[in-house]
């Protein structure tokens, strides 16, 4: 039942109510972000969504503009604190995963949930996914997830599959009550923002 019904109402009732507050941090880092590197306010990138459906996901620009399209070993998106593509106010957003809020205007429309697996790129059909791949596509994608809150940038895409599937087979109020609060502490701590030098080069943490 919560995963079917009260996990969708509570997305909306939540977004609903954290809508004017993102209202007002857009007012204040809307300029920040184009006298920083004149261009777009918001990166609106296609991303896969639950069952396979295409969307695009809002996010505060945090990258100059043009920048190029850098990857870890593993294919996941490189994230390092020497990223030369992400500006200054950039940076402080990602520490603070202010550049996310964005997202639940996509949570309210239904793309998103606030909890579930951080969003795919949508290059390879669904019909070509692997297996573990159209698993986590079960359920919709989530501004924050099970691997999100608790490693963040520290292991590699396939471990955080199998975290995200995890999740899926054992979706429930107290895990997204658990992943919420662990969500605030890493972000207050800063926890794992930046990748690890394994995942820059694709090794596999969980044989450590």
């Amino acid at each position: 039942m919560y995963k079917k019904f009260f996990k969708r109402l509570i997305d909306i009732l939540a977004s609903l109510v954290a809508l004017p507050f993102v209202l007002l941090v857009t007012l204040f880092v809307a300029p920040l972000i184009y006298f920083t590197d004149k261009g777009p306010i918001f990166y609106n990138a296609t991303r896969r969504g639950m069952n396979g459906k295409d969307f695009k996901m809002y996010k505060f620009r945090s990258m100059y503009v043009n920048s190029p399209d850098l990857r870890n070993a593993d294919g996941s998106t490189y994230n390092g604190n020497d990223d030369p593509r992400v500006t200054k106010i950039g940076r402080i957003m990602r520490k603070t995963s202010v550049d996310e809020l964005p997202q639940l205007l996509n949570v309210l429309k239904g793309d998103m949930s606030l909890v579930g697996p951080r969003p795919a790129l949508a290059k390879t059909p669904y019909e070509e996914l692997p297996e573990i791949s159209k698993k986590r596509l079960e359920v919709r994608p989530g501004i924050t997830g099970y691997s999100q809150a608790y490693f963040r940038n520290s292991i590699t895409k396939q471990e955080k599959f199998r975290y995200d599937c995890y999740y899926v087979e054992n979706v429930s109020f107290l895990m997204d009550v658990k992943v919420l609060i662990r969500t605030v502490k890493s972000v207050l701590m800063h926890d794992n923002v930046y990748v690890t030098e394994e995942v820059k080069s694709g090794k596999d943490t969980a044989t450590k």
